[in-house]
């Protein structure tokens, strides 16, 4: 069997939107998940890579409020206001409701996305009884990357509950027979692992580079994973080992224009080693594949394209990462990261530290869209910002055609200068060239012997309303004092969120 057919991005595209809307109504049933191969041809070995493709479309997925939930608690963001999600904004606030819906579509989406995940490994299993050594060995390729996206999933409900279920196979009837709750340790250790089987099976380079799957995952992407899952252990050589690889490997680089980098033309970058994929496929109608990305946006704005839609002002950078990034003469990372208001301006300016600001803290962004002042916030997302002048004519929703950055090249040079100074031995450059390459990029001066602080510092400059990497390395380094700002009362057992209780109704281990 030969299985070398290349797959265009828009027809990828095309199947994770079928994917995902097939599966909308399975959701709350996650053991449905188990009997969907019921009439699949196993001997059609060249339909193996659907069963793969179907994990990239579980993985992207996420429902609005997800990643909206895992970033909220840092000190780089704020929700935006009460409006309609009051215990949205209490938990940004560390108070927390466990039977607020957020908390359980987090847990619950992301847990049918990883049994969805082991439902295509045992599918690509039947698949391989029947396939040449070559539809084997590609087999165990998909499986490896369907090992990657799950290992990333389970990253991220272990950051936000701590101890968690492992799931082992598509039978979720298993759970309920869970007696010891897997601590948080042993699944980080469990994620590093399974990284560890799937590194010699993946192709190597780029995302961008693969023809089979545009923009699938590598060998290098599952290095992240594992050093991701090592930095929240504290075994900061394994992650120096494993960042130092990628960096050795010369596959990537920093996109040049850190602006552009979260828009249009930093799509699928040297820089991405994972990215969720989205699509208006050109046209103006029609067919799409978005992720919802109006709850960053703001409420009021005067775009530069008539008609173009504005956003739900949920999510709100905060002033203390405004007033950081001043500090420190940030330019082209402050503008892209902060769309400003009136208001928000005014704010800054009501602390005489900050009257005189630079000319580029304006309502209007260089692509001439006007935010006007609403009243949920001061500020909005630059990083979920689309100028309107990009959407593909005929769209009007507000970030259509955006992908969505999860894994990035500087993350990655970031995490090696991290552990580095937390005392591993360099395995590649030195910390003060990573941390270096990141600040030229942003026109930022060059340091010498970068301290820890230092790396901390440019982690919150660099990676500022990325998915809660901020709140997660503060917790990791047990920094809870920065998480009291702005009447904000942080302590260590607040961490974590509580269980939802719709899960504790369902797995009585989780009450324990």
């Amino acid at each position: 069997m030969k299985l070398f057919k290349t797959y265009t991005t828009s027809l990828l595209l095309a199947f994770f939107g079928l994917a995902i809307s097939g599966c909308a109504d399975n959701l709350n049933e996650p053991e449905l998940n188990n009997t969907f191969a019921g009439a699949t041809d196993f001997t059609k070995t060249e339909d193996m890579v659907l069963s793969a493709i179907g994990v990239y479309a579980a993985f992207q997925s996420r429902g609005w409020e997800q990643p909206l939930l895992l970033s909220v608690r840092g000190d780089d963001v704020n929700s935006g206001g009460l409006g309609d999600q009051q215990d949205f904004a209490a938990t940004d606030l560390f108070t927390y409701n466990k039977d607020y819906w957020m908390y359980n579509s987090l847990w619950e989406n992301m847990y049918v996305d990883i049994i969805t995940a082991h439902t295509a490994m045992e599918q690509i299993e039947r698949y391989q009884e029947f396939a040449d050594p070559d539809g084997v060995a590609l087999g165990n390729q998909y499986i490896a990357e369907a090992k990657v996206l799950r290992g990333m999933m389970l990253l991220q409900v272990s950051q936000v509950w701590g101890d968690v279920f492992i799931p082992t196979s598509s039978n979720t009837g298993d759970l309920l027979e869970v007696t010891v709750l897997p601590t948080k340790d042993e699944v980080m250790q469990h994620i590093s692992d399974q990284m560890d089987e799937a590194i010699p099976v993946l192709p190597a380079g780029r995302p961008n580079e693969r023809t089979d799957i545009p923009g699938g995952v590598t060998k290098n992407t599952a290095l992240a994973i594992k050093a991701m899952a090592n930095q929240e252990l504290k075994n900061y050589q394994a992650v120096a080992d494993a960042t130092g690889e990628i960096i050795n490997s010369g596959s990537f680089s920093l996109f040049s224009d850190f602006y552009e980098l979260f828009k249009t033309p930093g799509k699928l970058s040297d820089e991405a080693l994972l990215e969720m994929q989205f699509s208006d496929f050109g046209q103006g109608e029609g067919d799409s594949s978005n992720h919802l990305l109006a709850p960053y946006g703001p409420q009021g704005w005067t775009p530069d394209v008539e008609g173009s839609s504005s956003g739900w002002g949920f999510y709100e950078p905060s002033l203390k990462f405004i007033k950081f990034m001043l500090d420190r003469g940030e330019t082209v990372r402050l503008e892209t990261s902060v769309l400003f208001t009136d208001r928000g301006i005014e704010a800054l300016q009501a602390d005489p530290d900050y009257a005189n600001l630079p000319s580029f803290v304006n309502k209007t962004t260089r692509d001439n869209d006007v935010i006007n002042d609403y009243s949920r916030a001061l500020f909005a997302s630059g990083k979920h910002y689309l100028p309107s002048n990009q959407l593909i004519e005929g769209r009007t929703d507000y970030g259509s055609n955006k992908n969505y950055n999860v894994i990035r090249y500087a993350e990655i040079l970031l995490m090696y200068a991290e552990a580095v100074t937390q005392g591993a031995t360099a395995s590649s450059i030195t910390a003060d060239e990573a941390v270096n390459l990141v600040r030229a990029r942003s026109n930022m001066p060059t340091l010498s012997g970068v301290t820890l602080d230092q790396v901390i510092d440019e982690k919150f400059a660099e990676l500022g309303m990325e998915w809660g990497k901020r709140y997660f390395d503060l917790i990791r380094l047990e920094r809870y004092d920065e998480l009291n700002y702005d009447g904000r009362t942080f302590s260590e057992n607040l961490k974590f969120l509580p269980y939802p209780q719709a899960q504790v109704d369902q797995f009585s281990i989780l009450s324990n």
